[in-house]
C-alpha cells in the first residue's frame, strides 16, 4: 500500500529538523537559529522594519530637541525614559497619556487643538504602531507570516499626510502643532525632511518586494494631501 503523502507543515518540520542535527556545535557567531525559520523576504521584511525603528527612535529625539516644551509637560520625564516607553517592547504599549490611542488615532491626537499631552510622544508612538500594524503587528517576520502590501502602501501615504500637516496645521496661536524644520529667519534644517523621506522609501519598497513576491498589484490612491484623513491601516 502505497505511503499517504505528508502535509506541507509536516514536511517542512521534517527538513528544518534535518538541518538542525546537521548543524554543526561550534557554528559562527553570526548565525542566528531562528533564521533557518524565514524565507528571504522575512530576513528582508526584518531589516527594512528594524532601519525604520531606527528612523523613528533618532526622530523622536530630534523632535524632544526641536519642542522641549512637550518634554516638560510630564515633570521629571527625560528622553531616554520616553524611548524605553515606546521602543522597548514590541507591539508598542498603549499609553494611558495618549488616552489608550494607538496607530492613526495616536497620530491624530497630535494635531488635536484640545490635546493638552505631549505631542511628541502621541506622534511617535502613533507611527510607531502603525509600523507594526502594516507588518502585520510582527517585528519579525517568518515561514508562514505573510505581509500585505496595500498596509505597506498606505503607512508610506500616511507618512506624507503626516509631514503635510507638520508645516502646514496650525493651532489657536498660529503656529505648528510641532516644530520642524527652519522657521523663518534661522538656519536652514532639512534634517526632519531627509528622516521622513527615509521612512517613506522604507515603506514604499517593502510595499513593490511584497506585491512582486506575491505576483499582485499595489492599487494606488490619489488624494489631496491637504484634505486627506489618515488611511486605516487595517482595512
Amino acid at each position: 500500500m502505497m505511503a499517504r503523502s505528508l502535509p506541507r507543515y509536516a514536511c517542512t518540520f521534517l527538513l528544518l529538523s534535518t538541518l538542525l542535527i546537521g548543524l554543526p556545535a561550534c557554528g559562527t557567531r553570526s548565525f542566528r537559529l531562528k533564521n533557518v525559520a524565514k524565507s528571504d523576504i522575512d530576513l528582508v521584511a526584518d531589516a527594512h522594519f528594524r532601519e525604520a525603528d531606527e528612523l523613528l527612535r533618532t526622530l523622536m529625539i530630534k523632535l524632544y530637541k526641536r519642542n522641549p516644551r512637550e518634554l516638560a509637560r510630564t515633570p521629571g520625564m527625560t528622553i531616554k525614559s520616553r524611548m524605553l516607553q515606546v521602543f522597548a517592547k514590541s507591539p508598542v504599549p498603549v499609553s494611558a497619556e495618549v488616552g489608550g490611542r494607538t496607530s492613526i488615532a495616536a497620530i491624530d491626537l497630535c494635531f488635536d487643538p484640545a490635546f493638552a499631552g505631549d505631542r511628541v510622544l502621541a506622534l511617535v508612538e502613533g507611527l510607531r504602531g502603525m509600523m507594526l500594524e502594516a507588518y502585520g503587528n510582527r517585528p519579525e517576520q517568518f515561514l508562514f507570516d505573510s505581509l500585505d502590501e496595500q498596509k505597506l502602501y498606505k503607512s508610506a501615504r500616511n507618512i506624507e499626510i503626516v509631514v503635510w500637516r507638520l508645516s502646514n496645521r496650525l493651532n489657536e496661536k498660529g503656529a505648528p502643532f510641532l516644530l520642524t524644520n527652519s522657521l523663518p529667519g534661522e538656519e536652514a534644517n532639512l534634517s526632519f525632511e531627509r528622516l521622513f523621506g527615509k521612512l517613506i522609501a522604507i515603506q514604499d519598497m517593502m510595499a513593490r518586494i511584497t506585491a512582486d513576491s506575491g505576483n499582485r498589484t499595489i492599487n494606488k490612491v490619489v488624494h489631496g494631501i491637504a484634505s486627506s484623513a489618515l488611511f486605516p491601516i487595517g482595512l
